[in-house]
């Protein structure tokens, strides 16, 4: 991962006029598709997941994992420095490139911070999955738990034109759906997450949780902190420049670190890391640093957690506690599960269970988008005319 000084901000006038598009398959006119594609998008504040498919079956046609970042090409870049002179980078080859480009977080604690970034990285989700641009796109995107009105339609308005078809739904719900392992719902001894269950889903952006006991989550079901991957980076970065004053590190040299030592609990001494700054190697012991910012995020998300079960009904609550899963980067964090479950236990909930969703984490949102834009009634879907 880069650790230039490139940072994530909003593009001035680096966005490439329309003869310029980095999109040669525009979406075709309404009357030429020839065919309709489905596609399932975790719209993550630092990555981002799509699955698509056709309807009718259960196949899968394209599964990406991509950053949710977009590099915009810096003026006066000497040719051939960025491979066939585009304008526009997308994810990975963004963060290879970023000495020569402006790079973009299209989204901000979950929800669209930079609508122009945004709508490209729509377009090129689709031309992923569509390139010749003569298909119908119907889109089930997952949103933050409680994502309001004026967070939906940014979305909405990101997608105009883009994809024919959008259903918004949350993405602990979605989580859930997709977590469910279908061909061993009704046999015995298989505990359906979508019947009684309770995710965590830790992002870049927000924490989001919700109660999922067989029907679509109302409100009261559901919590969303805007307290996730990204302030843990923040506070990270803070302690380090306090400690080790002009460090030069960059954020994502900081979320790279994260991920690699993140925990929660008691701090573990030391925890030597070799770091290059000034062209010089150097370790720092961030046992401090780093366990104080992974658990700021265990007491932001445990009142939640707390209120959600409280919530729910007294007969159904003890199946609930054996059944809490954490999804999303933040399950990542050494030892999250445990403590978590710890904890509830320390505080009189009986027997809990607390688990993490597994490796395939940075899908599951996906996954369980996909399987709702397969299941969906004609009448769900909100038509998008440009």
């Amino acid at each position: 991962m880069s650790t230039s000084s490139a940072t994530l901000e909003k593009p001035s006038s680096g966005f490439p006029a329309a003869s310029a598009s980095p999109f040669p398959n525009p979406p075709a006119a309404k009357s030429a598709k020839t065919k309709t594609l489905l596609v399932g998008f975790d719209l993550g504040t630092n990555k981002s997941c799509v699955l698509a498919g056709a309807p009718g079956t259960t196949d899968i046609a394209l599964s990406k994992v991509v950053p949710s970042v977009i590099g915009y090409v810096k003026e006066g870049i000497v040719d051939g420095i960025i491979t066939g002179n585009a304008s526009i980078l997308f994810g990975e080859d963004a963060l290879k490139n970023s000495l020569h480009v402006n790079l973009v977080a299209p989204l901000a604690e979950g929800v669209v911070a930079h609508a122009d970034a945004a709508r490209d990285l729509f377009k090129h989700i689709r031309s992923l999955v569509d390139p010749s641009g003569t298909a119908e796109i119907r889109a089930v995107i997952g949103v933050p738990a409680n994502a309001d009105q004026a967070a939906r339609e940014d979305i909405r308005q990101c997608a105009l034109g883009v994809f024919d078809r959008i259903l918004l739904i949350p993405e602990p719900f979605l989580a859930a759906l997709g977590f469910r392992e279908d061909s061993r719902v009704g046999q015995a001894g298989y505990v359906d997450p979508v019947t009684n269950s309770l995710f965590i889903d830790i992002g870049g952006g927000t924490s989001d949780l919700c109660l999922v006991q067989g029907y679509f989550p109302t409100r009261d079901d559901q919590a969303c902190i805007a307290f996730a991957g990204d302030a843990i980076d923040e506070l990270i970065q803070q302690d380090l420049n306090r400690t080790y004053p002009n460090n030069g590190l960059s954020r994502l040299k900081v979320r790279e670190l994260k991920e690699s030592h993140s925990y929660v609990g008691p701090v573990r001494k030391p925890l030597d890391v070799k770091v290059i700054i000034g062209g010089k190697s150097h370790t720092l012991d961030l046992g401090d640093t780093i366990g104080n910012a992974c658990n700021a995020l265990i007491e932001k998300i445990y009142p939640s957690l707390t209120a959600l079960i409280a919530r729910a009904g007294s007969d159904s609550v003890v199946a609930l506690l054996q059944n809490i899963i954490i999804t999303g980067g933040g399950s990542q964090i050494k030892g999250i599960d445990t403590v978590l479950q710890q904890r509830l236990a320390a505080d009189g909930f009986e027997s809990p269970k607390v688990r993490l969703a597994g490796q395939d984490y940075k899908r599951y949102v996906a996954m369980g988008a996909l399987k709702a834009a397969r299941a969906a009634r004609e009448n769900q879907w909100q038509h998008l005319l440009a």
